[in-house]
Parts: C-alpha cells; structure tokens; sequence
C-alpha cells in the first residue's frame, strides 16, 4: 500500500515538473544572436578566454559560510521556545553546537580558513 502511494507521488511530481518545463519553454521569448552568447561583465567587453578556473579554496570558504549560516536558522527557533523544552532541549543543543564546534576545528585545522 506504501509502495503505491510512493509511486503515485514520484510520478505526479515527475509528471509536473515535466509540464512546468515545457510551459516555460512554449511560452519564453526567443531570441538568438551571437551577442548574447558572449560572456557579460559591466559592460567592458572581455579579452581572452572568458572561463576561467577558480581555486578550490574559495568553494570550500563559501560551503562553511553556508553551513554556518544554516546553523544559525537552526539555533534562533531553538532560542525563542527555550523556556518551554526544558534540560533535554539544552543537553541537544549543545550536543549539536559541539558537532559544529569540532567541524570548524577541523577545518581551521587544514587550513579550510586561511585566505591565500
């Protein structure tokens, strides 16, 4: 019964994003010409190659920026009903700023932080 509802769910939702797309593609404007698919930055035409690869470091910056972030959302919920969890509620918070504290140990540790 489980496996029939989770099929018809995953087909549904395949079935709209498959309708959605091609929505989208009837009704976009077209509009093709070769100036478009140049590479734009303010306007300043480009010399060279206009891709170019960037080093790892600032991906991985960028990844624990996010994951801090993302911990703060967690945290401020948490904040605001604090009062109504009680000591179990405090004992698992601390527990997962513990996790995120030995992330970024582990990561100040390779050296994830430094900006070269």
């Amino acid at each position: 019964m489980n496996f029939v509802l989770l099929v018809v769910v995953l087909l549904t939702a395949i079935a709209l994003v498959a309708v959605a797309l091609g929505i989208a593609k009837a009704i976009s404007p077209r509009s093709y010409n070769a100036q478009k698919a140049e590479a734009y930055e303010c306007g300043i035409p480009t010399r060279g190659k206009s891709w170019m690869q960037f080093r790892v470091g600032y991906y991985l910056f960028a990844i624990l920026f996010l994951m801090f972030d993302v911990e703060t959302v967690f945290l401020f919920p948490w904040a605001v009903i604090t009062k109504d969890l009680g000591v179990a509620a405090l004992v698992s918070i601390l527990f997962f700023l513990v996790i995120l504290v030995l992330g970024l140990a582990y990561a100040w540790r390779k050296g994830a932080l430094e900006w070269k």
